[in-house]
């Protein structure tokens, strides 16, 4: 059977960061980690229909920040906030800790991610029309299509239980482009919902792949290597600048041994008397 691995886990310090960021010992780790798991279940089961994207949770101390990025911050924030004031008072009551409930707009154009390639909130909106009797081929193609038309890369929504209101549970799914999972650079956004229909739960996954994303540590090398090309540039620059004229130095002197090279012959030598005794012996035979 296949060992199918979470997307987001898959690339964790890689190139997505934690949800939680906190730190504890031994002793309150496991506490903080129930905490967490608490929050995030009552805030999705308190705002099922607010379109919830993701919630982040930071601690200092204690103090905890619970972020919230939500396709509909009109009732995830309630009428002059008392939505937002009830979620925190009961987190704050089941953590016995100070809290701050901040809300995310993912409509705004400074969002990483828009609602129509989200993979939770596909999923999600799946989810409702397979509980809306909507018959689920023509709901998961209109999730590939609007995800596809928004920009998306590519997109996989999957689809298992009584599909139609089978006797039997079959799997099926739809796919466009491309959802490459064994790429750790490749930035796929993945998302479940659960269907609650009259012949049984249907569940949801969807897949949505938004391009390439250059590891931090990969960054850091190319940045590390392209100052070393730089300097190395650099050196050698002024290292060409500084042998020609070392060049030009050096060539005076041989410029000079050039012209003085004729004169040394002329000047006596301490060795040239010798074949002149020699040569006065013939001359005296001759005479």
């Amino acid at each position: 059977m296949g060992h199918k691995v979470n997307p987001y886990g898959f690339r964790l310090g890689v190139i997505y960061p934690w949800k939680s960021n906190w730190y504890a010992g031994q002793r309150d780790y496991a506490e903080q980690l129930h905490e967490d798991i608490w929050v995030r279940k009552h805030i999705r089961s308190r705002l099922s229909r607010a379109g919830i994207s993701s919630i982040d949770i930071e601690r200092k101390g204690d103090q905890i920040w619970v972020f919230i990025r939500t396709a509909r911050p009109g009732i995830v924030i309630g009428r002059k906030g008392a939505e937002v004031d009830r979620l925190r008072k009961d987190i704050e009551r089941y953590t016995k800790k100070r809290v701050d409930v901040k809300v995310e707009d993912m409509n705004q154009a400074a969002s990483e991610s828009r609602p129509e390639t989200d993979a939770a909130l596909l999923a999600q909106g799946v989810a409702e029309q397979l509980a809306g009797r909507v018959a689920f081929r023509r709901a998961m193609r209109r999730a590939v299509q609007t995800a596809m038309r928004s920009g998306a890369l590519g997109v996989r929504v999957a689809c298992g239980g009584r599909l139609g209101g089978a006797e039997m549970g079959r799997r099926e799914w739809y796919r466009e482009g491309r959802v490459p999972l064994h790429t750790l650079r490749a930035k796929v956004d993945f998302g479940t919902a659960e269907a609650k229909t009259t012949f049984g739960v249907v569940g949801v996954k969807v897949w949505v792949y938004h391009g390439d994303e250059v590891p931090r540590r990969e960054q850091d090398t190319e940045r590390a290597l392209a100052r070393a090309h730089a300097t190395a540039q650099q050196v050698d620059t002024s290292g060409r600048g500084g042998g020609t004229a070392t060049a030009t130095v050096e060539s005076a002197p041989a410029a000079v041994g050039v012209a003085t090279e004729p004169a040394t012959p002329a000047t006596p030598t301490p060795t040239e008397p010798a074949p002149a005794e020699a040569a006065a012996p013939v001359e005296g035979g001759e005479a």
